[in-house]
């Protein structure tokens, strides 16, 4: 519901205000259907975010910052040629539709000034962002293309005209009467009063979505709530009207009771201020930003890293499955010692055994026990002897390598459940991405070729301060675990994991002070709210100094061995 028409004309109005005479210095694609422009106003530099998600689309100022791919899209290299550094001369809503348009002054390759105009359609999935020569009314390109085949009335291809979508002979409110809005219901003012008897909330509802522009069933059913007649309906309905002309808003985001952002507006919702906590704000881009930064925030971190993901767990299959089939082989091959038996007995044996014989029954001289042993009747008892040395010769190298490939199998496995533990523990874009690139190195995952930029900015590990005042720090992924450990820490500091739990190094620094119980305990918490135990209880945790700790040589990142441990049963937490 939140950018419904009312929604799009107070974030119009503020973007108007704040942006119009700008220039644009920058224009970034961080996603495949989102964009972020730099513009510069007077002393101010401003950041929007246009988006056509079919989920979420929209426009508003954000202050937060996001990661861009190393090779710019073609949709960003186009508006880079076109509109980057021109000078934005307006922002305008068309009608009371979801549609802004943003009218931009550059140059063209002869130095004189032509006007461009970027148009925002918010449209759920058919949402796009459309650049259009103004003077020709040309499409030059957009963020989806719609082709014939998807949409016969209105494509959105570069040389062609662009249309504006169908009306639906829907009305804008900014050009509403009361003399529309009674017909809108049958009435006149001759007859309203005896109209008003007869007031149907529900019937009124759906008249003004159906009849008026950018009235969407949540702020429709608001309304007729607090009207108890049509005069009264349309007298609500001028005041919303009167206040986006001059941008008299109370921007409100609305939180169920686990604190998620279930819904926002540029006014009061009267029904959902009594349902959910009410969160106000100064500017309705404040509100925008805060509503979609913390909507279903985990949701979005699962579907960046969903490839990631997928990735590692594909190659986690392959290995239980490459574990399970070794193991069965080694099974099979550790009984290849009767193979050695049954040579040696052939061959003491041999002149008595007849020719072209299946079988023999011979006496086993080390327990004196018969034993029948199957015959190739084709070929010599000296040859058949032959035969079982060389099953047994190969079961003997087969178990060699087979318990080294078990061996790397098991490695690989630990490894990758320490690395899908980060991924679903990460909190931010930044520890996927240090994540991705750790697999890619690895050789688990191939590079993207539009990759993200890594942050210049390293991540630092997690941070905290016990009350005993130590510092302790949690690395957030393999490679932070071994820097952590391994450069970081100092041979008489703490060094904590889970027991044979995947998860992440936790250091204690000891500044050659005793370490008390307390501060192990809260540690050791730490240590199981990174890990895969997050959502356990009674996690055990080990712990030793980190001069015990060691890394074997080739070993993965952050897999390590240690000695002298001891362990400590804690329940997962995380101090704020």
């Amino acid at each position: 519901m939140p950018f419904d028409g009312i929604v799009t004309s107070s974030t119009t109005y503020g973007l108007s205000h704040k942006l119009t005479g700008g220039k644009i210095e920058k224009i970034y694609q961080p996603e495949a259907d989102e964009l972020i422009f730099l513009v510069h106003n007077g002393k101010f530099n401003h950041k929007l975010l246009i988006s056509s998600s079919s989920s979420h689309a929209r426009l508003h100022l954000i202050t937060s910052s996001k990661s861009n791919p190393q090779n710019p899209m073609a949709f960003c290299m186009l508006l880079r040629k076109h509109i980057q550094n021109g000078k934005i001369q307006s922002i305008c809503q068309k009608d009371s539709e979801r549609i802004v348009e943003i009218t931009i002054e550059s140059f063209n390759e002869m130095g004189f000034p032509i006007n461009k105009k970027l148009i925002i359609e918010i449209m759920g999935k058919h949402s796009n962002i459309i650049l259009i020569d103004d003077s020709s009314n040309k499409i030059i390109d957009s963020i989806k293309r719609i082709h014939s085949d998807v949409n016969r009335y209105r494509q959105t291809l570069p040389g062609l005209q662009y249309v504006y979508p169908p009306v639906q002979g829907k009305i804008s409110y900014f050009d509403l009467t009361e003399h529309m809005f009674n017909s809108l219901f049958g009435s006149s003012s001759s007859t309203s009063d005896k109209y008003d008897a007869f007031f149907n909330q529900d019937a009124a509802a759906k008249t003004l979505v159906a009849s008026i522009q950018g009235i969407s069933p949540v702020v429709a059913r608001e309304m007729c709530v607090k009207a108890s007649s049509i005069s009264q309906l349309y007298s609500l309905l001028n005041s919303y009207v009167q206040k986006l002309l001059v941008g008299d808003f109370s921007p409100r985001v609305y939180l169920n009771e686990s604190g998620a952002p279930i819904d926002f507006y540029c006014f009061n919702l009267y029904e959902a201020s009594y349902l959910y906590k009410e969160v106000p704000f100064n500017d309705i881009q404040e509100a925008a930003e805060y509503f979609y930064d913390h909507k279903d925030s985990s949701n979005k971190m699962k579907q960046k890293s969903m490839d990631l993901f997928k990735a590692i767990s594909s190659s986690l299959e392959k290995l239980y499955l490459k574990k399970q089939k070794l193991s069965q082989d080694l099974l099979q091959a550790e009984g290849s010692e009767i193979f050695k038996l049954f040579g040696e007995l052939l061959t003491a044996n041999m002149y008595v055994i007849p020719s072209k014989a299946t079988e023999v029954l011979v006496v086993n001289y080390y327990n004196n026990e018969p034993v029948t042993i199957i015959l190739d009747s084709r070929l010599s008892a000296s040859q058949n002897a032959q035969r079982y040395f060389k099953k047994y010769a190969k079961s003997k190298i087969a178990i060699q390598e087979k318990t080294i490939q078990l061996e790397e199998a098991s490695k690989d496995i630990i490894y990758l459940e320490s690395v899908l533990t980060h991924i679903e523990n990460a909190s931010n874009y930044e520890d996927i991405e240090e994540i991705r690139q750790e697999v890619v190195d690895g050789g688990y995952m191939k590079k993207k070729k539009n990759a993200y930029k890594v942050s210049k900015v390293k991540l630092a590990p997690y941070a905290y301060t016990s009350p005993d005042d130590f510092r302790i720090l949690v690395g957030r992924n393999n490679k932070e675990n071994d820097v952590l450990t391994f450069k970081t820490a100092s041979n008489k500091d703490i060094w904590l994991h889970t027991k044979d739990i995947p998860g992440s190094h936790v250091i204690i620094f000891t500044e050659g002070r005793e370490v008390p119980e307390s501060t192990i305990i809260m540690a050791a918490s730490l240590a199981a709210y990174f890990s895969k135990a997050r959502l356990s209880e009674n996690v055990p945790v080990d712990y030793t100094q980190v001069r015990h700790v060691k890394k074997p040589a080739g070993a993965k990142p952050g897999m390590v061995i240690f000695v002298n441990n001891k362990t400590i049963y804690v329940n997962p937490y995380v101090v704020s």
